[in-house]
């Protein structure tokens, strides 16, 4: 698919330059100095070398076949320069000149001439504006890119839309003294996308570990369907950007409020298995792991240390992000008791105490790779002057060569010293950190991937009993009338339409029809000022609650048509709901992916403590369990101190309900079920409002 682009035996640089600071220049001397093993043809019409190479006029007066080309010259110049690589046969372009759509409409203008061209001759072009590719095999040695990196080799990929990033996370795993396999950085992305550069990842075996970085999607269902698929073959890393973009704040919705920027990429990532991550040193860290060892089955970690405070720090890390510390079996107590130092604890954490040489350290990493109940060992490693390091070192590595179960190591050590240590390690594929919180939040990461890959998916049930044609029909009066917020009367027949249980309601006009409206459903009654002016009722004076008898009903109504004025107002008139548990479902459209549906802790306190969770539409059956159990106060869902539980069910239900009912609605821009009422045995929605 891009074996030309990536594994090219022949590049072409088009802008080519004598001049050092050259981005034509850098890429033509990063060539030479990563010892690229193909031929390299730089283009200029005025030279006849470049650094010692012959250079060429033109591309079409190079003699031999061109895989790929670098267009660094002036953006106006390449629809031109797209043309004679399209005459030369060339399929590949990478174009790391900037100017074109990043700084307004004519730089779209002319990119998408650029594309149009690149089409008519099958050419697939990488950019524009973008550093490029490298790829590190021995065997070719591609470094078409003008960054400053030279990887060694190994097998941890990155994609990044950012070059910069992309640059941080090579840098960074470069000085982890760890290798690459692949490289890509692609800019405005106007032809080849991340999820095609992903998918051939996925597909390249000496990948085992994928970096992403990701500013947006201009195709979310194209991104989604190929990281679902890379990532159920291997770990992909990523990381979003925006998290603290503050471009929701115009939102007129709770849901619309707290779904902040960057939170659907977020989503994306968890929806389609990508580990997500906020820290990049944690991510670079943690992909060497993955790159490098067994995932591990299950959360039961073992650890052997010679030391005993960074076994403390350590167990205290682990325990936090999740994982378990188990007893040990006698069967392994008596084993380590015959091998070990009389001074050794045989609990887990195993300290084998400063003094063990390699046989201790060999039983005790042969216990745990034996232990039913051990799913993952974790090691703390100072290097004693008075103990053969290389040689535990060594056992190290066989035992890490046997892949049964993930090692990583705190490695405590002066390393220009101990070089012949590091060296054992590093040939064991031993993933070792400076310091026990790391290394225990890498070894958490490879059980939140395997979690991910094995968690489950769940069925989206499509509801039979729904009234679609009701619902649109009310949405076109609402539009015919050029209204972006409906009434309460058209949200509560779109909810009834669907399913979705409400206390009982009616609609007055005047105090005598309220007043009916309250004995007929009878007392205690809510009273709130509808008109489409008024959003947050309850802030302004617009809901009155517990009215007992008509009196109350009566004085209400007059007071809320002093306040609002009478022209357009009506009052929504509904059972009053006492106790149970207040929480909220919404849902907010997102453009080209759908919609999102949130769930939280409801009432007055939603955006006071924000305990809300996300998903994408659809949501499955498990997909709405897990909404519900990851919020904080789920104990106030399930029980606690004495309190009963609310009917869980029937809210997964509602979370699906919604999810088909925005879904099969898509001009349903946001909307908010708060609070719904829940109870041990049922629930009702008893606020609720929509805009489109």
């Amino acid at each position: 698919m891009f074996d030309k682009l990536f594994s090219p035996k022949s590049v072409a640089i088009i802008g080519a330059s004598q001049k050092p600071l050259s981005i034509g220049n850098v890429i033509t001397k990063n060539l030479l100095k990563y010892e690229y093993k193909g031929e390299i043809y730089p283009i200029n019409p005025k030279a006849d070398e470049i650094l010692g190479i012959k250079a060429y006029h033109s591309i079409l007066d190079v003699p031999g076949d061109v895989d790929l080309a670098h267009m660094s010259i002036p953006a106006k110049f390449t629809p031109m320069a797209m043309d004679e690589c399209g005459k030369k046969g060339v399929k590949f372009v990478i174009i790391n000149s900037a100017g074109f759509k990043e700084v307004g409409e004519e730089g779209l203008a002319l990119e998408n001439e650029v594309v149009a061209v690149a089409k008519k001759y099958g050419i697939r072009v990488f950019g524009p504006n973008c550093q490029g590719i490298i790829n590190t095999d021995p065997e070719l040695k591609a470094y078409c890119d003008f960054t400053f990196t030279y990887p060694e080799e190994g097998h941890i990929s990155i994609v990044a839309q950012s070059g910069g990033v992309g640059a941080l996370f090579m840098q960074a795993i470069h000085d982890l003294s760890v290798g690459l396999r692949f490289y890509a950085s692609n800019g405005n992305a106007c032809d080849i996308s991340i999820p095609e550069i992903l998918r051939y990842y996925g597909n390249d075996e000496k990948t085992k570990a994928i970096i992403l970085y990701a500013e947006g999607f201009s195709d979310p269902a194209e991104f989604m369907e190929a990281a679902r698929e890379v990532a159920a073959k291997k770990p992909v890393l990523g990381m979003r950007a925006g998290r603290t973009e503050e471009g929701a704040k115009a939102a007129t919705s709770h849901t619309g409020g707290l779904a902040g920027g960057g939170l659907s990429t977020e989503l994306i990532f968890k929806k389609t298995g990508i580990l997500t991550f906020r820290d990049v040193e944690e991510m670079c860290q943690s992909a060497v792991a993955l790159s490098s060892q067994p995932i591990p089955k299950g959360k039961r970690v073992g650890l052997i240390t010679d030391t005993g405070g960074p076994a403390i720090i350590a167990t205290d890390e682990l325990v936090d992000a999740g994982l378990e510390i188990p007893e040990l079996s006698d069967t392994a107590k008596a084993t380590l008791k015959e091998q070990l130092l009389p001074q050794a604890s045989l609990r887990n954490p195993i300290d084998v105490v400063a003094t063990a040489g390699a046989p201790h350290y060999r039983a005790a990493l042969d216990v745990l790779m034996g232990e039913e109940n051990i799913d993952s060992v974790y090691i703390n490693f100072v290097t004693p002057s008075f103990v053969d390091c290389e040689a535990v070192a060594k056992e190290m590595a066989e035992v890490s060569k046997q892949q049964k179960k993930p090692i990583v190591c705190n490695y405590m050590t002066d390393k220009p010293q101990w070089t012949g240590t590091t060296a054992n390690m590093k040939e064991g594929g031993i993933p070792c950190y400076d310091y026990p919180e790391m290394a225990a939040k890498a070894l958490a990461a490879m059980t939140r991937y395997n979690d991910l890959r094995n968690r489950e998916i769940g069925t989206v049930k499509t509801f039979d009993d729904v009234d679609k044609s009701k619902a649109e029909s009310l949405l076109a009066e609402a539009k015919k009338a050029n209204r972006t917020i409906l009434n309460a009367k058209e949200v509560y027949e779109i909810l009834a339409a669907y399913g979705i249980p409400a206390a009982p309601w009616k609609i007055a006009n005047s105090v005598d029809e309220a007043v009916a409206a309250a004995e007929e459903i009878g007392y205690p009654v809510v009273i709130k000022a509808d008109s489409e002016s008024i959003v947050h009722k309850s802030d302004v004076g617009g809901v009155a609650v517990n009215l007992t008898d008509k009196a109350a009903v009566e004085s209400t109504v007059n007071e809320m048509t002093n306040k609002f004025g009478a022209k357009g107002l009506k009052f929504f008139i509904q059972k009053f709901m006492p106790g149970g548990q207040e929480v909220i479902v919404g849902a907010k459209a997102e453009p080209g992916l759908g919609h999102l549906v949130m769930f939280g802790l409801g009432g007055v306190t939603v955006e006071l403590f924000k305990d809300v969770s996300f998903e994408i539409t659809p949501v499955s059956d498990a997909e709405a369990k897990q909404m519900l159990s990851s919020i904080k106060a789920y104990r106030l869902l399930s029980g606690f101190r004495g309190a009963k539980g609310v009917d869980q069910k029937k809210l997964v239900e509602v979370i699906q309900r919604i999810s088909q009912l925005v879904m099969d609605l898509p001009a349903i821009q946001e909307m908010d079920l708060n609070p719904i009422m829940a109870y041990e045995d049922t629930i009702c929605v008893v606020d609720a409002r929509i805009s489109i």
